[in-house]
């Protein structure tokens, strides 16, 4: 629901004062500040801090008044959500990482911030003469366009990153110089107005769909999630974790694959999901006997799926649902559901067996807490809840968050630790529209893409070139389309990595499954959806796949352990991510579209099952060790298993079995070996 959390919630676990591997709040905040540009904000003070503390207020203010009482025409609307989130980064955001640059306002950005203002207020102002005019642009439209676009690459580089910022220039280039590419990516090309008339002066560029979502769906849930963080729901997730997993066999890489998926309701960043709750669970594994790259392994993996977590997703939820079109927003929850959940147990499964394997228990009783205690608090979890129930049974999107946030604060008066006073309300406030900041650059860069994709027919290009080289084979295009999804998305925060991954790289999906349909035939919702889940699980996967695996690398920050060994242990934990996505493309039964119960349920035992022999595969362990020959036959036995074909079913099935009776007779007897303090 939120983008990330303020820097200050994530200082907030707690660890027994006598362990030595504590991360102080200095630690979490030096991480998070590495690996996570939304973090990179100055430490201001004086007058400046007060002038931006109001201007957040602003901000959220005048959303909610929207929200309320009815937005503004799209182009105003858009147009000054982008003009607070511009000016508020200048001024937040450093141009470059150096400590001096953190504690002061550069001059410069001073300027930059009231250009910022300046061009967010030409539509609310011209919007007559504008849409009068009809698209021809005046040397004025002009200017103010161009310094749209390079206020917004600006801002987009501090904020959110360099990948993002890179690949939108590289778009903005293909369509300047078009007729100068090769083969089927050549095109007629865009003269600068045109460009500019495109970026600025229509919705399908910086002010198009993506920040049309972070202007209305995206924003009220930031506030919804930021007045659930002001209850504590943060450290009680990680509470109910504990009472709940921390006695299982290696409790607690448990707590960290529950605890990130509870994160992932309220987080939308695998890095500061990883920071959140790595810094409490990632000491906590370390101390049980687990190696530090594999405790970074088990927290990045689990972090990352938070992003695949139904209801929200990280917040890219909301641009499918005006991507795709004609789907409702619980249709694409429901059709991502088992899909996250089959990921999260592939994690637990390879955790279990990689604990029994080098035999370790959970917590002692001395070191639970008291459960009862703990589910007291459970109507902490009541906002969320409803907000699922609000979805389902059709409140509008915009209204069921509104909602949510009344409910937060009504839910936390009930005990005075969680109670919300004014000053919280207001902190939440400030603190929804701090996190709405990158994302609101983010959709804008994003919206970039989308232009020139649209203008140019990029995507369609793509897609035939895909399904071109891959010679119509469908498992060739997906493992093309996948590759291209991580490249793209590696870097990228959520709601960016999805607007690109589904502009460029869905398209060679659909094009794909629809090849014996007749030209021109609407696209099924289950293709759709299928393309749409299997680009966007593949770019969220990005930041666990090696080179540039940002959440491993945050977890290892904490757990001491090499940043790229992290990453290769979270990418074979989360082995189920890489498989999920062609389930669901090959067998749509898993999204629960036009299927039945008996064909969803066979497809759920085939699938969890081929996940146990996976995972017993890939650690080398089940009921005892496996040889090199044993872990070969139970990894096949698991991709037959999961692969969606009767034949191949059947003999996994009984491979299985076979494999399950040898294991049980022979299994290892002697008792875990207690975890070291």
């Amino acid at each position: 629901m939120s983008d990330k959390l303020p820097p200050e919630e994530h200082a907030q676990q707690k660890l027994p004062p006598e362990d030595e591997s504590y991360i102080s709040e200095e630690k979490q905040k030096e991480i998070l500040q590495k690996y996570d540009p939304e973090s990179n904000t100055r430490d201001l003070s004086g007058m400046i801090k007060h002038v931006v503390f109001f201007g957040l207020l602003a901000f959220s203010l005048f959303q909610l008044y929207t929200a309320i009482f009815g937005q503004y025409t799209a182009y105003i609307q858009r147009s000054i959500h982008l003009g607070f989130a511009l000016s508020l980064i200048f001024l937040l955001f450093p141009a470059r990482k150096r400590k001096g640059a953190r504690h002061k306002v550069a001059w410069y950005d001073y300027i930059l911030a009231l250009l910022s203002v300046g061009v967010a207020s030409y539509w609310p102002i011209m919007y007559d003469d504008l849409v009068f005019r009809l698209g021809r642009v005046t040397e004025l439209d002009l200017i103010v366009g161009i310094l749209a676009v390079l206020l917004t690459l600006e801002a987009t580089r501090r904020a959110v990153g360099m990948p993002i910022t890179v690949i939108s220039g590289l778009f903005l280039t293909y369509a300047f110089f078009g007729p100068y590419f090769p083969g089927f990516l050549r095109h007629r090309g865009q003269d600068l107005e045109s460009l500019v008339q495109l970026m600025f002066y229509t919705t399908d560029g910086v002010l198009g769909t993506p920040i049309g979502v972070s202007a209305t769906f995206i924003f009220t849930f930031l506030l919804f999630g930021s007045f659930l963080v002001k209850t504590g729901v943060g450290q009680y997730f990680n509470d109910l974790a504990v009472s709940l997993a921390g006695n299982l066999v290696g409790g607690p890489a448990k707590v960290a694959i529950f605890s990130s998926a509870l994160q992932g309701t309220i987080s939308g960043s695998s890095v500061a999901n990883v920071v959140t709750s790595g810094s409490y669970t990632i000491p906590m594994m370390k101390k049980l006997g687990y190696k530090k790259e594999f405790a970074g392994g088990v927290e990045a993996a689990a972090s990352t799926g938070g992003q695949l977590m139904p209801p929200i997703m990280g917040a890219a939820a909301f641009l499918m649902v005006e991507f795709i079109g004609g789907v409702t927003y619980w249709e694409i929850a429901k059709a991502a559901t088992i899909p996250a959940l089959l990921y999260f147990t592939g994690v637990w499964i390879m955790t279990h067996f990689e604990a029994k394997r080098i035999g370790l228990k959970g917590l002692s009783p001395e070191e639970m807490p008291d459960r009862k205690e703990v589910l007291k608090k459970i109507y902490l979890l009541t906002p969320i809840l409803a907000i699922i129930v609000f979805l389902l049974i059709g409140v509008p999107t915009m209204q069921a968050a509104l909602y949510g946030i009344l409910l937060t604060i009504f839910v936390s008066a009930f005990n005075k630790e969680t109670r919300l006073n004014f000053k919280d309300m207001i902190l939440a406030l400030v603190d929804g529209a701090r996190t709405a900041l990158a994302v609101a650059a983010a959709t804008a860069a994003a919206g970039i893409i989308v232009g020139v994709v649209v203008k140019t027919g990029l995507g369609l290009s793509l897609a035939n070139g895909l399904v071109s080289a891959s010679g119509g084979n469908v498992l060739l295009t997906l493992f093309f389309t996948m590759l291209a999804a991580i490249v793209l998305g590696m870097g990228s925060p959520t709601t960016a990595n999805y607007v690109i991954t589904s502009t460029i790289a869905a398209p060679a999906i659909i094009t794909l499954l629809m090849l014996d349909e007749p030209v021109g035939a609407a696209v099924p919702l289950v293709v759709a959806l299928s393309a749409h889940l299997f680009v966007f699980y593949f770019g969220i996967i990005a930041d666990i796949t090696p080179p540039v695996a940002l959440a491993a690398f945050a977890a290892s920050g904490i757990s001491g352990g090499e940043p790229i060994r992290t990453g290769f242990i979270a990418a074979k934990l989360a082995a189920a991510a890489f498989i999920i996505p062609y389930m669901f493309v090959l067998s749509p039964s898993l999204l629960m579209i036009d299927t039945t119960w008996p064909e969803l349920i066979w497809v759920l035992i085939t699938a969890l099952s081929g996940m146990v022999a996976i995972g017993a595969g890939l650690i080398g362990y089940w009921y005892r060790k496996l040889n090199w020959f044993e872990r070969i036959i139970t990894f096949a036995t698991g991709l037959a298993l999961i692969y969606p074909e009767g034949m191949t079913d059947i003999i996994g099935a009984v491979l299985f079995v076979i494999l399950f009776g040898i294991q049980w007779m022979a299994r290892d007897k002697k008792p875990s070996k207690t975890a070291q303090a």
